[in-house]
């Protein structure tokens, strides 16, 4: 596996052979970023990897300074996983001058949910992927489905920008417990992992709740009681959501609750010092 650290050097090992798959990352891997180079390689192109903790996604207070770094470790899984090649940049060579030109993603869907909790966030995001996919120029781009918003507007981006690039979603890979994998998952005390599930059991919980919900007052009050649910088990929530998969608004009418294979639940909450975030489709 080559491992590349220069743009100079990137450009160098992609100006000759097939267009490769990206699989973008911040680092300290794990199963969940394995599956990922995995759904790449089905693609039959070279895959190329990115770690890069990207600091324009992180917010005053956040974690960008205690983020794992963990090159050493991930450019061995990679290799593991038959990654073809690594792009590990430092700051300074993805941002050679101050990023003043910044993506600013459409806030009907960036500024709900973690948009609203994280200000910023998203523009950052998005600034740093479509920097990447015009280094790389890849034919297709894998992301992980764990961050749904992310993914809904990296797809919105793509196709609003005409870039020649697929963006493929993977769903969330979860433990044996089903909490699903994170980098973040790190941060967590043994008595805190041991409780983490409960969020997607909470998920689950709003998910069989919401069709049998009368009208959408009724929706609202289950959002509210499986909040206070977590509260009531240690946890401080940010959200828990049912929204439409199609642009990640509420629903607008009561019997959009009752269509099958239309709606998705998510949830933000923070245990002890670390904030999880999860999902589920329904």
């Amino acid at each position: 596996m080559q491992i590349l650290h220069s743009r100079a050097s990137l450009r160098e090992a992609l100006s000759s052979g097939p267009r490769p798959v990206l699989v973008p990352t911040m680092g300290n891997l794990h199963a969940g970023h394995l599956a990922l180079v995995a759904r790449a390689r089905e693609l039959g192109a070279p895959v190329i990897a990115s770690v890069f903790v990207n600091r324009l996604q992180f917010g005053p207070g956040e974690d960008f300074e205690r983020y794992p770094r963990t090159l050493p470790r991930d450019a061995h899984m990679l290799e593991q996983a038959g990654c073809d090649m690594l792009f590990a940049p430092d700051e300074s060579e993805m941002y050679p001058a101050p990023q003043t030109f910044h993506v600013l993603p459409d806030p009907r869907l960036a500024g709900e949910l973690e948009g609203a909790s994280r200000p910023g966030h998203f523009e950052g995001v998005t600034t740093v992927v479509l920097k990447l996919l015009q280094l790389v120029q890849p034919s297709a781009a894998v992301f992980g489905k764990k961050d749904y918003q992310q993914w809904m507007l990296i797809r919105a981006m793509v196709e609003q920008f005409a870039l020649p690039v697929r963006i493929e979603g993977l769903d969330t890979v979860r433990d044996s417990d089903g909490l699903a994998l994170s980098s973040r998952n790190g941060y967590l005390s043994p008595a805190e992992r041991a409780s983490a599930p409960q969020l997607q059991r909470a998920l689950r919980e709003l998910a069989s709740r919401a069709p049998a919900c009368a009208d959408l007052e009724q929706l609202r009050q289950a959002q509210a009681q499986a909040e206070q649910g977590l509260r009531e088990l240690g946890w401080e929530p940010d959200y828990l959501s049912v929204r439409r998969r199609a642009d990640l608004q509420a629903p607008a009418r009561p019997e959009e609750l009752r269509r099958e294979a239309h709606l998705v639940v998510l949830g933000a909450a923070r245990l002890g010092r670390t904030r999880l975030i999860d999902n589920l489709e329904f």
